[in-house]
């Protein structure tokens, strides 16, 4: 059955006082999508652009989410950190309660969380991780809506303690048979059609393509590309442009989680 409405998100702010990493402007990219992951200080980010994308994100009226990661600015947060769950989820806190605080002050709410890179990864199939960021987040932020894949352990985790959960479908990674997404710490540049296509036949049908060849059922909410991924406007755009034409409307996060 045919997706009437899904969210679009982007990774953005993934950059560090004159370092920029991408070819895509915030500013651009803002104008495209429907909820936006800020980078929060540790893998990218810093206070003067989280400031900034936060603004961006409520003028063009986006679902603000914050994106932690592992405190890895060398590694883009894409290098696994072995410690213990306690100290990670103090980690996420700090960052949520950065993204946080830019939104109250340019008066975005916090919509969303989503897990950065290896830490996503981690989070993903490590059981005392997922359970102990959900309780967390039961605490501290029970009306946030958490990112994450339908086959990973923090859905489960989210789903048993009935937090508000938003499963996604990534346009710019490759799929196993398991359903999972195929890690990587380097993505070549992407040809924006056929990514398109890929997101189209997902809300379609609810299908993709695996590395292995065969066809696995993917059951999302949200649309996921990355800022840093090579010719991400251009490819942001197809997907837009696809969804469009296909008679798929694109909404934030919160409106598509009334209908779940």
């Amino acid at each position: 059955m045919m997706k009437e409405a899904v969210d679009l998100n982007c990774d953005m702010g993934e950059g560090f006082g004159q370092w920029v990493l991408g070819d895509a402007p915030d500013e651009e990219i803002m104008q495209i999508i429907s909820s936006a992951n800020i980078a929060a200080g540790f893998h990218a980010g810093d206070p003067n652009s989280m400031d900034r994308v936060v603004k961006l994100a409520q003028a063009h009226g986006v679902g603000l989410g914050a994106h932690p990661g592992y405190a890895d600015l060398q590694g883009f947060g894409r290098r696994y950190i072995k410690t213990d769950a306690a100290e990670l989820i103090n980690d996420i806190v700090y960052q949520i309660g950065a993204i946080r605080e830019f939104g109250r002050r340019h008066g975005a709410p916090l919509q969303h969380i989503k897990l950065h890179g290896a830490l996503y990864m981690e989070a993903a199939v490590n059981e005392e991780l997922s359970q102990m960021l959900v309780d967390t987040l039961q605490a501290t932020s029970p009306d946030a809506l958490l990112f994450c894949m339908s086959v990973s352990k923090t859905y489960a985790a989210a789903k048993r303690a009935g937090h508000p959960v938003i499963r996604e479908f990534y346009a710019d990674r490759d799929y196993g048979n398991s359903g999972s997404i195929v890690f990587t710490r380097q993505v070549g540049r992407p040809d924006p059609q056929q990514i398109a296509e890929k997101c189209v036949k997902a809300c379609k049908t609810g299908m993709v393509t695996t590395v292995e060849g065969d066809e696995v059922e993917i059951p999302f909410d949200s649309i996921c590309f990355h800022s840093d991924t090579p010719g991400a406007l251009a490819m942001g755009q197809a997907i837009r442009a696809g969804l469009l034409d296909a008679g798929i409307r694109i909404a934030s996060a919160a409106e598509v989680a009334k209908t779940l």
